[in-house]
This record gives structure tokens, C-alpha cells and sequence, in this order.
């Protein structure tokens, strides 16, 4: 009775870590602190963890599991602190998708094993803990190998959706045969020759999930990931429910809860319906070039740093877009430069960030955060698009399919519908970038042919920092 008190209150202290630590992940200001919290709660989780005689693993002397666990976490601690120091601020989407596939691969094997290991015991468990099991299994193996190439997408390895004609049928009829399979084996007894059914499952729901991810365009895997990211928190909760552990339970519930919430906002940013995501449809169609061509090419308007530098300097408003060329250039702490001397000369300077800009969910809050600006100067898009007219410079630095007003302006277009930042309605509009190649999401941006529009060509960082020098020397 003593130590089911104690585990008890393990448990409950664990999952109010949990929640501390997500709410402190809403703000870039106590981003780093909810991390430690939440990491905290899984450790206490892990010291509530008993065996079946009743007792903590910690209170049985040092046995197999208990170095088991210790060599894991080791190897964990090491791998997850040489990854975040070694890994660069661009390639951070890469590395959550990663990480993220790695933890619904790690939910499935524990449902997986759990699975197998039930139907070599002499009474199997009921109906209802093996529809756990194998739920676990089927969401876990698709988190993890849709992250997987998720991954690619975002390294640019595979970045053009794969289709082909009759594909949603495909993937409906590998849905409809694995939901068959996982039927079929929650009706089994223990029978160890349900084990090849069952490796059957697991292989089809690795497939679908490959089949599931393949067909999205590289511009959508923000929303990917935080959908994989539900996954992988729905088949932790059910391995939970599978082991009898609540601590994962309530871990896995909150992961999935809140991945789906971000989810239905981000489709929201996006105007995509929400069937688009879960039957990957969406960011498979045409990314073909926009209707802006020929002599439209003539009317782009190119401006030096110098004389960006004066319309910044004396504007009254600036708004500043940051985008994945910034993330790129590496230039969030020059931008942090320009909007101080800015600052000093009594420019109002503000951050409008798109809720998809960059390469997962808030990408650009991360990197300015670490840049030190401060977290009153970002704006959501919807709190800086109704005063857009009255912004005196919008200095866009890198974004692409977030400001362009294909969205608005071309119904043929595959973002047509897409809330934008409407940086084309402010007086004037200074665009930083390398070239007039398309963004990630395929197409031409109108808005570089603007007749308020002028192109600032260059690496960001190497721009940004000849404005700064130019804003102090005037």
C-alpha cells in the first residue's frame, strides 16, 4: 500500500511537470526553462517505474533493467546534447522530425514486443489491451517512417512530391488491409503463428507511412511534422494503456492532444481542410510557375544598401518578414542589429511572423529568440495585416510563399486561399534576396513585380549587414 501511495504521487507529480513544461514552451522567453521541466517529469515518471512484484526498480538492488535503463539514458543524454550543440539553426526542423520518428519507432517496438511476447504466454490479454497494442504499433511504425522522410524532404533530398495516377487508392487499400490485419489479430488467442500476421502489420504500416508523406510537397512539412508529432504522442499514451503505466498515459495524451491542436491551427494558417492532411492530399498539386512571366520580368526593380538603408532610416514604421533565407544565412542576429539602430532613431520596428514561415512550427520565433530580440516586438500575422497600409518600409527578409499575393490575387494558384502576410500593401516593400528563384512551395512570387516593390539581391547576412553600417554612418 505504501509504495502504491508513493507511485501515486509520482505519477501525479510527473504529469503536473508535464503541463508546466508545455505551457513554459508557449513563449520563446521560458521556451528553455519548460524544456528542463518537462524533462524533469520524465524523470520522475522513470523513478515511479515498479515491477511486477509490486516494488521500484530503484528499491531491487542493481539488476538487469534497472542497468538497462541506466545504459539508456546515457546513451541518450549523449546523443540528444551532441546533436542539439553540433546540429546548425537551419537544419533544427530536420533534426525534430528526426528525433520525433525516433520516438514513435520506439512506441511501436514496445508495443510490438509487448504484442509478440502475449502470444507465447499460457493466458493472452483481452481483446481491448491488444487493440492497444497493436494501435500502438500501427501509429508508432507510421510516425516513424513518415518522419523519416520527412526528414529527406527537409534536407532536400527528396523535396518534389512522388505521385502517381490512382495513389490515394493505393494508400487506401494498404489503410483498409492493415485496420483487416489488426482486426483479425486482436481476436487471436495465444498462438505464436499469429506472429507472422503481425510482421505483416508492422511492415504495411511502415509502408504507409513512406506512401502517406511521399506525395506532400516540401512547403507543407511543417504541418507534417506536427501531425507525426500527434502520431507519435497517441501511441505513447497507448503503449500506457498496453503496459499498465500511467506516466505515459498522461505523457503520450498531452504530446498528442497538443500535436493535434497545433495541427488544426497550422491547416487553419494554411486554409487547407484538415482531410487534406490525414489523407495526403495536400501540397501534391500543381507547383508550376505562376502567370507572372515574360515582360513582368522587365518591371522588377533592384536597390542598392545604401538607398534601403535611407528609406529604413526616416521611415516611421517598419516591418520586418523573416523567412527561411534568414534561417539560411544565419543573418537573425544582424537582423537583431538593424532593428536596434533602427530602434535608436525612433523607428517603430515590428516582426510579423507567418505561422508556417520557415520549416517547421515556429521556426522563426526560435531563431530571433536566440537572437536575443525581444519577444514584444513579434507580431502574428493577423495582429500586423489590417495596419500594413500605414507600415512605411516592409522589409522582407527571405520568406517567399508567406507574402505572396498569388494567394490572394490568382485563383489557378496551388496556395491560392492561403492567409498571407500582406506585405504589398505597405508604402514600400524592400525584398532581401539571392535571386528571383521560386520559394519551397514551387511557384513565382507577384510580389517581386510590385510597383512598390524593390529587390535588395544578395545573401541576407552580407545585406543586413552593409544596412547596418549604412543606418550608424547616417
Amino acid at each position: 500500500m505504501i509504495m502504491n501511495t508513493a507511485n501515486s504521487f509520482l505519477i501525479i507529480g510527473a504529469a503536473v511537470l508535464f503541463i508546466l513544461g508545455i505551457r513554459l514552451l508557449s513563449s520563446p522567453k521560458t521556451a528553455r526553462y519548460g524544456n528542463l521541466v518537462a524533462a524533469a517529469g520524465m524523470l520522475v515518471a522513470l523513478v515511479s517505474l515498479h515491477g511486477p512484484d509490486g516494488h521500484f526498480i530503484w528499491t531491487r538492488g542493481w539488476d538487469l533493467n534497472y542497468a538497462l535503463i541506466i545504459i539508456g539514458i546515457l546513451i541518450g543524454l549523449a546523443t540528444g546534447a551532441a546533436g542539439a550543440y553540433s546540429v546548425k539553426m537551419t537544419s533544427m526542423p530536420q533534426m525534430v522530425a528526426l528525433f520525433n520518428g525516433l520516438g514513435g519507432g520506439a512506441a511501436a517496438l514496445v508495443a510490438g514486443l509487448e504484442f509478440v511476447k502475449g502470444l507465447h504466454m499460457p493466458l493472452a490479454p483481452p481483446w481491448f489491451i491488444a487493440a492497444f497494442m497493436l494501435f500502438a504499433t500501427l501509429i508508432g511504425s507510421l510516425s516513424f517512417s513518415g518522419s523519416i522522410i520527412a526528414y529527406l524532404k527537409l534536407e532536400g533530398k527528396l523535396e518534389k512530391p512522388l505521385t502517381f495516377p490512382g495513389q490515394n487508392l493505393v494508400n487506401s487499400l494498404i489503410l483498409v488491409l492493415i485496420l483487416g490485419l489488426c482486426g483479425w489479430l486482436a481476436g487471436w488467442d495465444t498462438n505464436p503463428s499469429a506472429a507472422g500476421g503481425f510482421n505483416l502489420m508492422f511492415i504495411l504500416a511502415l509502408l504507409f507511412g513512406v506512401a502517406m508523406v511521399m506525395p506532400i510537397g516540401g512547403a507543407d512539412m511543417p504541418v507534417v511534422i506536427s501531425l507525426l508529432n500527434s502520431f507519435t504522442g497517441l501511441a505513447v499514451a497507448a503503449d500506457g494503456f498496453a503496459i499498465h503505466n500511467l506516466a505515459m498515459v498522461v505523457a503520450g495524451t498531452l504530446v498528442g492532444s497538443s500535436g493535434t491542436l497545433l495541427t488544426l491551427l497550422m491547416c487553419r494558417a494554411m486554409n487547407r481542410p484538415v482531410s487534406n492532411v490525414l489523407f495526403g492530399a495536400f501540397g501534391s498539386g500543381n507547383t508550376g510557375a505562376s502567370s507572372v512571366t515574360g515582360s513582368a520580368h522587365q518591371a522588377v526593380k533592384p536597390i542598392q544598401a545604401d538607398e534601403a538603408a535611407v528609406l529604413l532610416s526616416y521611415a516611421r514604421q517598419v516591418v520586418i518578414v523573416p523567412g527561411y533565407g534568414m534561417a539560411v544565412a544565419q543573418a537573425q542576429h544582424s537582423v537583431r542589429e538593424l532593428s536596434q539602430e533602427l530602434a535608436q532613431r525612433g523607428v517603430d520596428v515590428r516582426f510579423a511572423i507567418h505561422p508556417v514561415a520557415g520549416r517547421m512550427p515556429g521556426h522563426m520565433n526560435v531563431l530571433l529568440a536566440e537572437a536575443d530580440v525581444s519577444y514584444e516586438l513579434l507580431s502574428e500575422m493577423e495582429a500586423v495585416n489590417p495596419g500594413m497600409e500605414h507600415v512605411d518600409v516592409c522589409l522582407v527578409i527571405g520568406a517567399n510563399d508567406v507574402v505572396n499575393p498569388a494567394a490572394r490575387e490568382e485563383k489557378s494558384s496551388p496556395i491560392y486561399g492561403m492567409p498571407i502576410i500582406e506585405a504589398d500593401h505597405a508604402k514600400t516593400v524592400i525584398v532581401m534576396k539571392r535571386s528571383l528563384a521560386a520559394g519551397f512551395a514551387g511557384i513565382e512570387n507577384h510580389l517581386f513585380y510590385k510597383s512598390n516593390t524593390r529587390m535588395l539581391f544578395g545573401d541576407a547576412k552580407a545585406s543586413l549587414n552593409a544596412l547596418v553600417a549604412q543606418v550608424r554612418a547616417g
